[in-house]
């Protein structure tokens, strides 16, 4: 099992506990194996933490960097492994994060998001998300939801 991590580069720092229980939960209830994360802000950063820190109790969990440029010339080092979609060498630059999000969500059993309903790639992006979810294909937890009860 899959799951997918997208959200506002500038996301509060009031998420990380959120993430922690949200990774946690996915791997104890839902069987995850697998978390997806890119590189770029501050939701990024914080769900690529949580799912490090629940491999101390989880050590069979991998966490993978998902680039959507190559070469990709930022440390790699903290991950398990990279995961560069094939097709996007044909994608110009500017569309290429969107096209490695979109292509994430289609071959992802879950998504963890943090979605304010802002205008942009994450409100898109969260939006196919919860097409596929309408039609069984996948699970979506917005934490942003959590966060404004």
């Amino acid at each position: 099992m899959i799951c997918f991590f997208i959200g506002h580069r500038n996301a509060p720092e009031a998420l990380r506990p959120l993430l922690e229980k949200a990774v946690e939960r996915h791997i104890t209830e839902c069987g995850v194996t697998e978390f997806v994360v890119g590189y770029y802000g501050r939701f990024d950063y914080m769900a690529a933490g949580a799912v490090r820190a629940a491999k101390v109790r989880h050590p069979e969990v991998t966490l993978t960097l998902l680039l959507p440029y190559y070469p990709f010339l930022h440390d790699t080092s903290d991950y398990d492994r990279t995961y560069y979609p094939e097709g996007l060498e044909t994608v110009p630059k500017p569309y290429a994060i969107i096209r490695a999000n979109q292509h994430m969500v289609r071959n992802s059993d879950f998504l963890i998001c943090y979605d304010r309903r802002y205008v942009g790639n994450t409100r898109d992006i969260v939006d196919m998300a919860l097409r596929r979810e309408a039609n069984g294909l996948m699970r979506v937890t917005n934490l942003a939801e959590c966060l404004e009860s």
